[in-house]
């Protein structure tokens, strides 16, 4: 990692400080003024200054060309598919986090077919997106949630997650530009290094960070893919990892328009394109009191 560049102010501080002094003579004051201005550039004086002012932006312009070349890549690609492993920690009652894996097939067709089949674990589910409805199938349920959606896949992907709470872990690397999405906000940016173990192909490994979020990534050396993302959220206290291996990258291949069809999904019980989970039930009604019966006479 580069070393951190700082700004230097001047010492105007200690030269008030010096005038403000007593009413000693001129040339005793001006001899403490430069015996003061003389002290503040020294290296100790310097280093405390600049270790007082804020750190900017760290940027290391290798770290953002391999980013571009991956965001290039997967932007000009007309069609896409690829398996994505996500694996991620979730506090356990004893206090070490237990993982959790999730596998998601992923097939793309520019601009507007999407279709993930996420087999394992936990419940199995189909999400596919046309350019005008999104669907979500449970096929061991038999359950289907069909909703209006944009025209974009981004604006699909977004109202997804609003909408129902379904989100993707890669869903960035769809965009048109998967740079802008993962570069927004970035203050610190380098390469740490070659790898050769990672999906059985040579990487650089780069590490990207903004305030929200620490990154590692794996980018491929020679066809520019990411294969592998690990991440930390700044505002999380546990520092529990979160991570995604990519694989089976099949670029600008054939697929056939029947793979994206749902009619068998639309045959399901439906149900809203909503948060799961059961309804609150009503609030029950405040009970009339009885009016007495009447005394006998």
């Amino acid at each position: 990692m580069r070393p951190r560049h700082w700004s230097a102010r001047a010492g105007a501080a200690a030269l008030a400080l010096a005038c403000a002094g007593s009413a000693g003579s001129a040339g005793s004051a001006a001899a403490q003024t430069a015996q003061t201005a003389k002290n503040a550039q020294t290296p100790r004086a310097v280093a405390a200054k600049a270790a007082a002012q804020p750190a900017g932006p760290i940027i290391e312009q290798r770290a953002v060309d391999l980013l571009r070349a991956a965001s290039d890549r997967l932007a000009a690609a007309q069609s896409m598919r690829f398996t994505a492993v996500a694996s991620y920690e979730y506090p356990s009652r004893l206090g070490p986090p237990i993982l959790y894996t999730m596998r998601y097939d992923v097939a793309l067709q520019r601009p507007n077919q999407l279709k993930i089949v996420v087999p394992g674990d936990g419940p199995a589910t189909e999400f596919v997106y046309d350019g005008k409805e999104m669907l979500a199938f449970a096929p061991k349920e038999n359950l289907v949630a069909v909703a209006a959606a944009p025209p974009t896949l981004e604006g699909a992907l977004r109202q997804a997650q609003q909408q129902a709470q379904i989100y993707f872990p890669f869903t960035d690397l769809l965009l048109p530009d998967p740079y802008a999405a993962i570069s927004q906000g970035a203050v610190l940016a380098f390469v740490v290094g070659p790898s050769i173990v990672v999906g059985g192909v040579n990487t650089d490994m780069v590490v990207w960070a903004s305030k929200e979020v620490f990154m590692q990534l794996w980018i491929g050396s020679d066809d520019k893919l990411p294969r592998r993302i690990r991440a930390i959220y700044r505002n999380d206290a546990r520092g529990l990892r979160h991570d995604l291996e990519l694989s089976h990258w099949q670029l600008d291949g054939p697929i056939g328009a029947e793979y994206f069809a749902t009619d068998k999904a639309r045959t399901a019980q439906p149900m809203k394109f909503a948060v799961p989970g059961p309804s609150r039930p009503a609030p029950a009604k405040k009970p009339v009191a009885a009016k007495p019966a009447p005394r006998p006479q």
